[in-house]
C-alpha cells in the first residue's frame, strides 16, 4: 500500500533524511556502538505502562511547528526529573532539531537523572537512528506509521527489539493499522489529530484504538489538556496517554502530572 504524507510531515521527513546523511558521516555505527550507554540494559516501556492503572508518558518538548516556542526556559534535565518524582510511567524527549528545537544530546544528558524509561520521540525512518537512540541512552523509540511503509515499520521494529529497545507505534487512523503487525506490537498509540481535517478529538483516538485486542497497550496522543480528558480515556479502557504541551505550559509540570495521575487511580 503506497502512502501519502501530509505536507508538513513530508518536509520534516526530507529534513530528517538530510540530517541523517550528515550524522552518518560524522559518527559511524562503530562509534555509536562504542558509547558507554550502548551496552546498558534498557528499562521496559511495556512493563512500566502495564504496572500502572493508567500510565502517563510525560513529554519534554520546547517547541512544535504549529505552536512555535512552547517553553522558552526549557530545562530537559529538570523537567524529566520532576516528571519521575511525580509518578510518570516514562518520559518522552523530542530530539528533532529543526521543527521541535530538540537535540539528540538531551537523551544522554537526562539518562543519569531518571530511572524510568526514556522514549526518543523523533521522525525515525532509518536503522541508524535506532542505533543512535540506544547509543544516547534511550529505552524506547516512537515509530510513526504515517511516514513508513509496512516493510519499513517492520524492519525498524525488529532493529529496535534486537537492541533491547521498546517501541511505541503511532497511527493516525484505522486504515494505518493495516501497516502494523498488531500481534507483535505490544504498544500502539493513536494521535487525536485527524490528518484529513486537522481537527483534534480524543474520540478520534479512542475510536482508532477500540479495534485493538485487549492485550495491546493502547495509548492516546495529542489533544489531552485536562483531568477530565484523562478520566475519559481511562473510562474508555485506554491504558495510558502521551502528554506534552499541557505540562510544558505549566510553571510546575510535575504537579499537573500528579493531578492527572491521581484522577485516574
Amino acid at each position: 500500500m503506497s502512502i501519502v504524507i501530509p505536507s508538513i510531515l513530508e518536509q520534516i521527513v526530507l529534513d530528517t533524511k538530510e540530517l541523517i546523511a550528515v550524522r552518518k558521516k560524522a559518527v559511524s555505527l562503530g562509534e555509536l556502538r562504542d558509547s558507554k550507554l550502548f551496552g546498558r540494559t534498557c528499562f521496559s516501556l511495556e512493563e512500566s505502562l502495564a504496572s500502572r492503572t493508567f500510565g502517563i508518558i510525560a513529554e519534554a518538548k520546547k517547541a512544535s511547528p504549529s505552536q512555535g516556542i512552547i517553553r522558552p526556559d526549557f530545562d530537559p534535565i529538570g523537567i524529566v526529573s520532576e516528571y519521575e518524582r511525580h509518578g510518570a510511567a516514562a518520559v518522552s524527549i523530542l530530539t528533532e532539531p529543526h521543527h521541535f528545537k530538540g537535540d539528540i544530546r538531551f537523551l544522554s544528558d537526562c539518562r543519569p537523572h531518571v530511572s524510568i524509561p526514556i522514549l526518543r520521540k523523533d521522525f525515525i525512518i532509518d536503522p541508524y537512528q535506532v542505533e543512535e537512540a540506544k547509543s544516547y541512552g534511550a529505552d524506547a523509540i516512537l515509530l510513526i506509521a504515517t511516514i513508513l511503509e509496512r516493510s519499513q515499520l517492520s524492519d525498524l521494529q525488529h532493529a529496535a527489539h534486537e537492541l533491547g529497545l521498546s517501541v511505541l507505534v503511532e497511527v493516525y487512523s484505522e486504515r494505518e493499522l493495516e501497516r502494523v503487525d498488531v500481534d507483535n506490537t505490544p504498544i500502539i498509540g493513536a494521535n487525536s489529530r485527524d490528518l484529513n481535517t486537522f481537527e483534534v478529538s480524543l474520540h478520534h483516538a479512542i475510536r482508532v484504538l477500540s479495534s485493538l485486542p485487549a492485550s495491546t497497550l493502547r495509548i492516546a496522543e495529542s489533544g489531552i489538556h485536562s483531568v477530565e480528558d484523562v478520566v475519559l480515556l481511562r473510562e474508555k479502557g485506554l491504558n495510558g496517554a502521551l502528554i506534552g504541551e499541557a505540562f510544558m505550559r505549566q510553571t510546575n509540570p510535575g504537579e499537573t502530572l500528579a493531578q492527572f495521575i491521581e484522577a485516574t487511580t
